[in-house]
């Protein structure tokens, strides 16, 4: 069980990494005014368990931080990803 813990918590490491990226990408197409990273597709990554990464890109990248709906799938992705590392790390200690 120790072995599925830490796959699952190094895939949330790794997703949140590729949240990021996607929203550093995204911010880089605004600028340079190419095709864009659908919102939706933004959202539905943080929610997914991306909201470290989603916050994190939104807050360094400096993009999509005004819009509210943006604001709230990031913390209700961040509640999801503390979550689901509390149930990883709680099947970890048993």
């Amino acid at each position: 069980m120790a072995t599925t813990g830490i796959l699952i918590l190094t895939a949330l490491i790794i997703w949140n990494i590729i949240v990021f990226l996607f929203y550093a990408i995204d911010k880089y197409k605004a600028q340079h005014h190419l095709w864009r990273i659908p919102e939706k597709v933004l959202i539905s990554q943080a929610i997914l368990g991306g909201g470290l990464g989603a916050l994190l890109g939104g807050k360094i990248c400096r993009h999509k931080t005004q819009k509210a709906y943006f604001l709230v799938s990031w913390y209700l992705g961040l509640a999801i990803d503390l979550i689901l590392v509390v149930l990883i790390f709680k099947t970890l200690l048993k």
